[in-house]
């Protein structure tokens, strides 16, 4: 193991964060340098470890902080501490918890190792390549060797609600931990052929390759207008473009991964990312699983929808309020019975944003959309069970949409405590019997999916320009949380 790492205390939130990315690339660096080291010959009668640095505090009185406030401070005195990973992306949010946290409650936080051993695969820099022929040279298992990446303490049970804390142990300070999250940007990388230090705080869901080939378009304008306020645009392979000049360290790949993504950068995470997510629940908690970790200020769902009412039409717009959840992919870590609120400051953006690029407000916005329940179901065909099934029910609910991907992001989002929201556009009605022929399909894409995304790329920009404090709504908070948010 590296040399001990004293316990440090710190009044400067940016000292402490400095000094969790110190301890933090000294230990990682030990496991990559033991690792070389075996490969060109080195002692196998060793074991190597390295340790997270962890950030603890404690805290003396239940005197009340500001209550308006969603995240920033702990519910009850006692020990607190998170293990943390990649100081460096996540710096900024950092910064941010600890500095509420000094604030709130007046006290210091110290940084030292944490027990939980950095696995060897996490501790490589992103990007690198181990040689095979290297790797074959160390004739031991590499579980004999190193610490290897244990699910047995990867799970979101502190996101759940369902952890308990162990008689004299600290409470948890973050909503995951630093292994947890190191699976998540490994997997995140996967997904979208993108790194996780170009994902923004606002991000985009799609279920159709058409909304992506305009975003595309839209960012590549904006690159060639210097006055945007966007300073890059990364699409899979990080291919970066920077105002008009594609810069040469991204490769593009031969093919696209599962869930690409597109960046479209502000300084500080402040731009907008859009991810399309394919068709299904399982892709869409796929995802959200593992963007939450980057905690994000937003999220919301643009996609093409099955509209349920006879008075809607090829086109209309629907603002979801409520859901009804048939995806069944997050019954297990959030029962059906709990309701998914709508956000009052999503809402009211989602909503702006239809009546400026449309020009309706008003009554006249009701011509074109809806706000109502939207169901999200797990069986694509859905059309073909007996009426008196999924119909019915449907019914029963005032479901005004149907789509397959939209209450799951929204699930994923209230469990995570991440913004969320929903605006669909209605591309058929199978219920009566409308479906678009291949000539209008075509010209409904064309003209429809460019609106859809304007309003969605405005809303974004309302929300950014919201006060943080103000859109994490303490209605994701449930009755003991962590201080970060």
């Amino acid at each position: 193991m590296p040399e001990p790492f004293g316990k440090q205390s710190f009044h400067d939130a940016k000292k402490a964060v400095a000094a969790l990315q110190t301890l933090y690339d000294r230990n990682t660096k030990f496991l990559r340098d033991s690792f070389a080291a075996l490969a060109a010959g080195g002692d196998e009668s060793k074991r190597y470890r390295a340790f997270y640095p962890q950030i603890g505090v404690t805290t003396t009185s239940f005197s009340q902080v500001d209550s308006r406030q969603a995240y920033g401070h702990m519910p009850t005195p006692g020990n607190f501490s998170t293990t943390i990973t990649q100081p460096q992306l996540f710096e900024n949010y950092l910064i941010e918890q600890l500095k509420l946290i000094m604030r709130n409650h007046g006290v210091t936080v110290t940084v030292s190792e944490s027990t939980t051993p950095i696995p060897l695969h996490f501790a490589f820099l992103e990007g690198t390549y181990v040689d095979g022929a290297a790797a074959e040279r160390i004739k031991r298992p590499i579980r004999d060797l190193f610490d290897v990446p244990d699910l047995d303490g990867t799970d979101d049970q502190i996101a759940n609600g369902t952890f308990e804390v162990a008689f004299g142990e600290p409470r948890p300070l973050a909503p995951f931990t630093a292994q947890r999250i190191d699976y998540s940007l490994h997997r995140m990388t996967h997904y979208t052929a993108t790194s996780p230090q170009h994902f923004q705080n606002f991000v985009l869901f799609t279920n159709y390759q058409f909304y992506i080939d305009e975003f595309v378009a839209r960012a590549r304008e904006l690159m060639a207008d210097g006055d945007s306020g966007y300073i890059e645009f990364v699409e899979p392979g990080n291919v970066v473009t920077a105002n008009g000049a594609r810069v040469s360290e991204g490769t593009p790949p031969a093919r696209l991964p599962q869930m690409p993504a597109y960046h479209l950068k502000k300084p500080g995470h402040g731009g907008i990312t859009m991810v399309n997510i394919g068709v299904g629940p399982s892709n869409a908690k796929t995802i959200t699983d593992h963007i939450a970790v980057l905690r994000p200020h937003a999220w919301v769902m643009l996609g093409h929808c099955a509209g349920l009412r006879n008075t809607q039409a090829l086109g209309d717009y629907v603002l979801a309020h409520a859901y009804v959840r048939e995806d069944h992919v997050l019954d297990d870590d959030l029962p059906v019975w709990v309701p998914i609120p709508p956000l009052a400051e999503i809402q009211v953006a989602l909503q702006e944003a239809v009546a400026e690029v449309t020009g309706l407000s008003g009554y006249d916005l009701k011509r074109i959309m809806r706000t109502g329940t939207v169901a999200t179901i797990d069986n694509r065909n859905w059309e073909l069970r007996d009426q008196r099934g999924p119909v019915q029910r449907l019914s029963q609910s005032r479901a005004i949409a149907l789509d397959m991907e939209s209450a799951t992001i929204a699930a994923n989002g209230f469990r995570f405590r991440v913004p969320y929201g929903t605006l669909l556009c209605v591309s058929d009605k199978p219920l009566h019997g409308e479906l678009k022929l291949p000539g209008m399909a075509t010209e409904f894409y064309k003209r429809q999916v460019a609106q859809h995304l304007t309003i969605g790329i405005k809303a974004m920009e309302k929300l950014a320009e919201m006060p943080m404090e103000r859109l994490h709504s303490r209605k994701l908070r449930s009755f003991s949380e962590t201080a970060f948010q």
